[in-house]
Parts: structure tokens; C-alpha cells; sequence
């Protein structure tokens, strides 16, 4: 330990270390109070930034997120004025630091819109004097896209605790914001149909291994350019229109209408009644998830038995890692030789080429949504080189990967 410096505060300049410093990302270290001990925040902004933290109520969201003895993960804080922090936990003998990282935007706001907004809002609710500390350090704020914040934040938490996760931490998290529920900026309107297609018919396939997909999307699709005075208001649009688009896909992948346009109303209604942007996410998340395994289970091949369709159920989840057919067999408690022959005599595919059929399909998304090279998605997908790769997608689609996505962004 450095001599007169707190384990907090060596931790903060560690912390520190990660971001760029051209980035300007605040880095709060609080006690489980809400006390503050350290901040990377300059002196001159951290009285507009701390008030901001606590007017928004994003200061309450972390203690309680504190106070909740399971909370091991990141969470994003969503506010309803579009401005971002992130919040993770470090434990320390008995009780835990709660360390804040923001505030961000997601892209560049409107500075007319957005104090008018404040004043009119959810954010209205108390004194507003508060309101011209923050107009002065608005343009302190860093402005980043949710793909390259949360990897920030996710660094910070790997760091602080250990562990190794990655962007799927973010995909059972309340308050993950997509950028589908984002302002917009210059898009590029290929990638954005291409992107939306894809997950869309993750939604008619029922494909429950959709985590990468939508997360993917965040870095493509900004969600629907209408500009207001509210940018919650712009937020609830996009969620409206994309919970209208999964709604028409899950019928179209075979969910009864009876139950996907009430389903769908739901969804609307409860988004219409959201009062700021974590809430909106955390409802996305969950609409997309719901409409994707209702599918999932209306095709469930009847002629399966359930301990096949738990196999394919294990393959799709885990298509990023090496799938043995003797894991197979331990997780539905069958000998190896007997699941083998029972899932070809069900699914008429071997189990290796039922596992390279998945993968190739998950392939094709990849190609079509991410910028990911070759070599990166056959890593990504537990091929052994990317060589086999390539000849495992020529010899089921009759094509390259490489020229596969030629042919789709023409």
C-alpha cells in the first residue's frame, strides 16, 4: 500500500490507469453509504457531477443495487435524460465499495433539448439550481457508444474483483441500455437492415444463443431518429417500434396470435409507463427474450424427446466452446455410445455434424451483423483453424464466409 493512500484510493488510480486519457471517464468510489472517498472527477466538475448523480436519482439505484447481497455483476444506470453511469461493487472485509463510472451519453445531445427536457421531465421534481452547475460541465461530459463504454466498465469490474467475464454479463443485467433505445447519429442504412434482419429472424428461428447478436446490434443500430424535446420520449418510440417488429416475427416463426399481439400490448404499454432509461432497457431485454423462447418452445420438434432437445438446447448455448458428446451424454445421464445413436435416429444428423450445422448458422449472423473478421469468428465459434472453418461453411452453404458476406452487403 502506498503510504497515506487508502486501499480505495489506490484502487482508484489503478482504475484510472485503464481508460485513455483522452476518454475523460469519471471513475466515483463511494461507501456503502454513499459517502464519497475518491474521485478521478476534476475538482471544479465533481460538485455539477455529484449533484447530477443524486437529482437523477442514480446515486439511490446504486445503493440499493449495494444493498442486494447477490448483486455480483456490472449494471448500467439509465436516467431519464439519456445521461449514462455504471455501476460495480468491490468487497472489502465486511461491507462492499460501490464504485460509480459516468456519467456518459451515447451520442452527442441537444444542449437546448436537453435542459428543456430537464426542466420539463421526471428530472424536474426538486430544486433546480442544480441545473446551471451542470450546463457548465456538460461539455466535460464524455460522449461514447454503449459498445465501447461497457467494455470500459467491464475492464474496471474484472479488475476490482477478479473475475473474467464479458459482454454477456450485461445481457441478464436490469439497466444494460442497447443502442436500439439510443439518440441517433449517421448510420449506415445497410448495416442497419442487415443488423435488424438478423435479429429479427433470431425471433421467427426461435434461436435462444441470441446474446452476441443483440449486443452486436448496439454497435449498428442507433433505433429510430425522431427528434424531440424528450429524449425519453424518443427512447420509449424506438422500444415501441421494435417490440411492434419482434411481435410480427414471433407470429411469423409460428407464436398464436392470440397470444403474441396482448404479449406485444403488454410490452408497449408497460414501456409507455417507464420512467427513465434503465427501466426502458431492462424492459427490451426482457421483451426480446420472452418472444425468442416462446418461439423457441412452439418449434421444439415434437418428435424430439427431451433429452435430445436438452442436447440441443446445451449445442446452441454453447456454441462458443468445444462440445464433447461425452458432456452430451453426462447432461442427459445416457452412455455415450446410446445418446449417440439415439440423436441421429431423431435428428437424422450425427451429433459432430448437428454441432457444425449450428455453428455454421451462427456464422451467417456473425457475416452479416459484425465487422468480425474470418480468422476472429472461427475462433469465436471453437472451429479448430480458421481453414476448416472456411471449408466447414463452403461445404454446408456452398460458398466462402468471405464471400458469403460479399453477397449480402451487395
Amino acid at each position: 500500500m502506498i503510504q497515506g493512500m487508502t486501499r480505495a484510493e489506490q484502487n482508484l488510480l489503478l482504475l484510472e490507469s485503464l481508460i485513455p486519457g483522452n476518454e475523460h471517464l469519471y471513475i466515483w468510489c463511494l461507501s456503502p453509504d454513499g459517502a464519497l472517498i475518491a474521485s478521478s472527477c476534476p475538482e471544479h466538475l465533481q460538485n455539477a457531477m455529484d449533484q447530477a448523480m443524486r437529482e437523477l436519482g442514480v446515486l439511490e439505484k446504486a445503493l440499493r443495487r449495494a444493498a442486494q447481497s447477490e448483486a455480483s455483476m456490472p449494471a448500467i444506470l439509465g436516467s431519464a435524460i439519456g445521461m449514462q453511469w455504471a455501476v460495480t461493487l468491490e468487497k472489502e472485509r465486511d461491507k462492499d465499495l460501490i464504485f460509480l463510472v459516468g456519467p456518459v451519453f451515447y451520442s452527442m445531445p441537444d444542449e437546448q433539448r436537453f435542459f428543456s427536457a430537464l426542466l420539463t421531465g421526471e428530472a424536474s421534481h426538486g430544486s433546480t439550481g442544480w441545473l446551471r452547475n451542470l450546463s457548465g460541465a456538460l461539455a466535460y461530459i464524455p460522449v461514447l457508444p454503449f459498445a465501447v463504454f461497457s467494455r470500459y466498465v467491464l475492464m474496471i469490474h474484472n479488475t476490482l474483483t477478479g473475475q473474467q467475464l464479458g459482454l454477456e454479463a450485461f445481457s441478464t443485467q436490469e439497466d444494460v441500455t442497447p443502442a436500439a433505445f439510443q439518440t441517433a447519429g449517421e448510420r449506415n442504412r445497410i448495416k442497419v437492415y442487415q443488423s435488424e434482419q438478423a435479429l429479427l429472424e433470431m425471433v421467427r428461428s426461435g434461436n435462444i444463443n441470441y446474446q452476441r447478436a443483440f449486443q452486436n446490434s448496439a454497435a449498428i443500430s442507433p433505433g429510430v431518429p425522431v427528434r424531440g424535446r424528450d429524449p425519453l420520449r424518443q427512447m420509449k418510440t424506438s422500444i415501441i417500434v421494435f417490440t411492434s417488429l419482434v411481435c410480427r416475427a414471433a407470429m411469423e416463426g409460428g407464436l398464436s396470435p392470440e397470444i403474441a399481439y396482448p404479449l406485444g400490448d403488454s410490452y408497449i404499454q408497460s414501456a409507455e409507463d417507464c420512467r427513465d432509461s434503465g427501466e426502458l432497457s431492462a424492459l427490451a431485454s426482457a421483451m426480446y427474450h420472452d418472444f425468442i423462447y416462446r418461439v423457441h418452445y412452439v418449434r421444439a420438434n415434437p418428435n424430439y424427446s427431451h433429452a435430445i432437445q436438452k442436447c440441443c438446447d446445451y449445442i446452441e448455448l454453447s456454441l462458443d466452446r468445444r462440445i464433447r458428446a461425452a458432456d452430451l451424454a453426462a447432461l442427459v445421464g445416457y452412455t455415450e455410445y446410446y445418446l449417440t445413436e439415439k440423436f441421429k435416429k431423431e435428428t437424422g444428423k450425427s451429433i459432430t455434424s448437428y454441432i457444425r450445422d449450428a455453428r455454421i448458422e451462427r456464422a451467417k449472423i456473425l457475416l452479416q451483423t459484425t465487422e468480425l473478421s474470418v480468422a476472429d469468428i472461427s475462433e469465436a465459434l471453437a472451429f479448430n483453424t480458421p481453414n476448416y472453418f472456411i471449408q466447414s461453411f463452403r461445404n454446408v452453404t456452398g460458398s466462402t464466409p468471405a464471400q458469403f458476406r460479399r453477397n449480402i452487403q451487395s
